[in-house]
């Protein structure tokens, strides 16, 4: 039964899909936005008998794929939830992509920890504190600029998918807050990633 444990969350993810996709304000915005989640989840799967990640990073993976399949369904920058915040809060924009961009540094700097920790040889410490958060940051930039690409290449079509909403600094606020979310992640959860990797019997 325990082999079986994922039969689950895939299929409330697999509902989740289903729900973003059926409504959404348009197929291209939809893929564009959504493609992220379903590529994570076909490489975990495919992945899962030869490499199992920690339950934390899976766990956290499906929480960062449905922030995703949220965004897709409305486009980021028409989140109803968010909506509410920016009138209750007097923001000037809907900040739903910044939650999206945290989540993009957060959960991944855990599995990128985790691969390094059982990969590389490279001890816990400063250094891979530091490896880890800049490669996060790195990769927020490498999305930063496929969002400037898919720009020039459609024109109007892709203004929900950058979902600047007119703020002429959204890409750098958007790789902060990777940068953020990847060194919270560190500094919260790297013991409870430790502990779970011991359980697992893997020496670290």
């Amino acid at each position: 039964m325990r082999e079986k444990w994922y039969v689950i969350p895939l299929s409330g993810l697999a509902a989740v899909v289903l729900w973003s996709a059926l409504g959404s304000t348009g197929w291209l915005v939809w893929w564009m936005e959504a493609l992220p989640a379903l590529l994570a989840v076909a490489l975990l799967a495919a992945t899962y008998r030869k490499f199992r990640f920690t339950p934390l990073v899976y766990g956290l993976v499906w929480l960062h794929c449905v922030i995703l399949l949220v965004g897709a369904h409305y486009t980021y920058e028409c989140v109803p939830l968010f909506d509410w915040i920016r009138e209750a809060f007097g923001q000037a924009r809907n900040n739903y992509d910044k939650l999206g961009h945290f989540a993009q540094g957060f959960v991944p700097a855990l599995a990128a920890r985790e691969l390094l920790l059982r990969t590389s040889g490279l001890a816990r410490g400063k250094w891979m504190f530091a490896l880890v958060a800049l490669g996060i940051l790195g990769v927020s930039a490498i999305y930063e600029l496929i969002e400037w690409w898919a720009a020039v290449a459609l024109g109007e079509t892709a203004d929900s998918f950058l979902g600047t909403q007119g703020d002429i600094w959204d890409a750098q606020k958007d790789m902060l807050c990777a940068l953020a979310g990847a060194i919270c992640a560190l500094v919260t959860l790297s013991r409870l990633q430790d502990r779970q990797l011991r359980k697992m019997g893997i020496a670290n």
